[in-house]
């Protein structure tokens, strides 16, 4: 059986494949077509594992229902760029960076340093952290191959869908699924 690493890798993701091969194990995402969910969409947030940070600025963020489903406060200015998508999931959001560094560090270290998100080990382990402890269903969508649930899971929508299928093709195709 070929190793997560290994495939990571042939994806491209460089620094990232032996973060992820030990998050897969650490997260017990451990069936190969899971793992392949799981990297096809990682390859995608990530932009083929180009970057660990959102390239918009995060702005979008600041005001409006969907700055309050991210706990960005209007009256804490600039809560958007602060808490813009970091990690190889792009975690997005004052709640979200605090329940991740809640979990993993038992204090608010992310929400004060929000860049740890986008640094290893922290951009790989927010990415497990979000597909298990965040959206604990997605590892049973992945299980099913139902590529447009996880899709809807992580990102609220189909954005990037047809990348995502490509992305999980490849990854299938390495783990010879």
């Amino acid at each position: 059986m070929v190793s997560t690493e290994t495939v990571a890798a042939a994806m491209g993701a460089g620094k990232y494949a032996l973060a992820l091969e030990e998050a897969c194990i650490r997260f017990g995402i451990v069936t190969p077509l899971e793992k392949a969910h799981f990297l096809a969409q990682v390859a995608h947030e990530s932009d083929g594992f180009k970057t660990a940070a959102e390239y918009a600025s995060g702005a979008a963020y600041d005001t409006g229902s969907k700055a309050a489903r991210l706990g960005n406060t209007p009256e804490a200015d600039g809560d958007g760029q602060k808490y813009k998508g970091r990690g190889l999931i792009q975690v997005t959001g004052r709640s979200n960076y605090e329940s991740y560094s809640r979990w993993k560090y038992g204090d608010g270290r992310c929400v004060r340093n929000p860049q740890m998100l986008a640094d290893l080990p922290d951009a790989v382990d927010a990415a497990g952290w979000y597909w298990t402890v965040a959206r604990p269903g997605i590892p049973a969508m992945a299980r099913a191959d139902n590529l447009v649930g996880v899709t809807k899971a992580i990102n609220g929508g189909t954005n990037g869908l047809a990348d995502r299928a490509k992305r999980l093709d490849q990854a299938k195709r390495l783990f010879g699924l």
